[in-house]
């Protein structure tokens, strides 16, 4: 397998139509992933999705465990963007954000995909018995955390808070979302499971976190 600990070298030019083969391709790769599970699946399978050949598949990845790498770094990068505008929308009318309006928000722009779970959950299963990809996919979650924090802490100031221990809150947030996730993924349609973890995340926060009047 390719060491995945360094970044994989891309193409100086990415020309449109070999980005719109790799989009089809990830596209392809997550509708098999979520029919058939990470682990079941080929890259046969992943082509005939797409309509591509092997050939198509192997000058944009090497092995179906990049391809997941990428599809998990674009998904970020959507969450990512989707976080900063619910922010930015909020501290628009900052006479009327709270606390709890802003993680309302943040958490209204996270998507609770159930397909999207149980690719990630196999993933991260096949990772533990993989020392490498299990290194990158540590380093890539604490990439993501190092990302979201300073967007965090910029909406913590926009309500008079700030955070009191980074990496400790940091780690809070990923626990808090990953096990509220399978409470909502298990009882879609119960909304008091939706606000208990809305709940829970405004805990977390408001513990990491303090005002000036807690500092005096």
């Amino acid at each position: 397998m390719p060491d995945l600990t360094t970044d994989v070298p891309r193409p100086k030019r990415v020309t449109k139509r070999r980005a719109e083969t790799r989009q089809r391709l990830l596209d392809a790769a997550g509708e098999t992933f979520a029919e058939e599970g990470f682990g079941r699946s080929t890259v046969e399978q992943v082509c005939e999705r797409a309509g591509y050949t092997r050939g198509a598949f192997y000058s944009n990845f090497t092995s179906l465990d990049e391809l997941f790498l990428a599809m998990w770094e674009q998904r970020s990068a959507l969450m990512l963007d989707g976080i900063r505008g619910a922010l930015a929308d909020a501290a628009a009318q900052p006479a009327s954000l709270t606390l709890e309006t802003a993680i309302e928000r943040v958490l209204a722009a996270i998507p609770v995909d159930d397909a999207w779970y149980r690719i990630t959950a196999e993933f991260t299963a096949h990772a533990l018995r993989n020392p490498v990809l299990k290194r990158v996919m540590a380093a890539r979650e604490d990439a993501i955390l190092r990302t979201i924090l300073p967007i965090v802490e910029d909406a913590l100031a926009t309500t008079g808070r700030r955070i009191t221990d980074h990496e400790a809150l940091g780690r809070a947030l990923v626990a808090v979302h990953d096990g509220t996730a399978v409470q909502v993924l298990m009882e879609p349609e119960n909304e008091a499971v939706r606000q208990a973890r809305l709940r829970l995340f405004v805990t977390v926060v408001s513990s990491y976190s303090s005002t000036d009047t807690d500092r005096r």
